[in-house]
């Protein structure tokens, strides 16, 4: 075989393979799958026409996002819901955010500051619920709270450290999915607002106080416990 041979195969078993993690990722958001439900390498080589080096490549791919989980002698499956998951990645957030936001705010220039404004202006003109798209926040007020919440990172400069929070970010925007839970007495875009202040003021203590609580409310809700109960709230 040819340099040029191999490299193109290459390249169309990655095109593939995105492919096939494009459409099992939408899949497993949309709620598709039921949490806990097999993905079974073999039935979705067959079911999307590629092999199974492909699919296996994906669903690899799936697992390092926390999107699926690689079971013991068993192949793939979607997470399985529970509270003790979800309260252990609310754990991680509450733990490393805070702590990345701090340096953000040390290191970031005013690139930065205009990005965290621009994505603030972004979340609070977007539309959080929209009809036919049910109990769930739209797909636009999603993306641009994930934006928003990234953007406050991003003046770290690590990008290691952002790596962590999109893979916490995406286990925790699963979890929301599948939660039916909502909370109407939830001042949410205060609570946006607040953190936009505080970290283009430079003010970290406040930053990362606001943030703890911010994430601490947004675990109470998916697990479907109410922020008035802090005895629950610190489970």
């Amino acid at each position: 075989m040819t340099q040029t041979t191999h490299t193109s195969t290459s390249s169309g078993k990655q095109m593939l393979s995105e492919q096939v993690y494009a459409h099992l990722r939408g899949a497993i958001m949309r709620g598709d799958y039921a949490p806990g439900d097999a993905l079974k390498p073999q039935d979705l080589a067959k079911e999307q026409g590629v092999s199974l080096a492909v699919v296996r490549e994906a669903l690899v791919r799936l697992v390092g996002e926390g999107l699926a989980d690689r079971l013991h002698n068993r192949g793939f499956a979607v997470p399985a819901y529970s509270d003790r998951r979800w309260q252990e990645i609310a754990e991680a957030r509450r733990t490393i955010e805070p702590v990345v936001l701090r340096m953000s705010i040390e290191r970031g220039d005013v690139d930065w500051e205009s990005r965290v404004r621009a994505a603030h202006h972004r979340l609070t003109r977007t539309q959080a619920y929209v009809p036919g798209e049910g109990e769930y926040y739209s797909a636009a007020w999603a993306e641009a709270h994930r934006v928003f919440h990234r953007a406050l990172l991003e003046g770290c400069g690590n990008p290691v450290l952002l790596d962590t929070f999109d893979r916490m970010w995406t286990a925790s925007e699963l979890a929301r999915r599948w939660s039916a839970h909502r909370n109407p007495g939830r001042d949410g875009v205060r609570e946006h607002r607040r953190l936009e202040e505080a970290a283009l003021a430079r003010d970290a203590d406040t930053a990362a106080e606001v943030l703890v609580q911010h994430l601490t409310l947004t675990a109470a809700v998916l697990t479907g416990r109410t922020h008035d109960d802090p005895a629950k709230e610190a489970g």
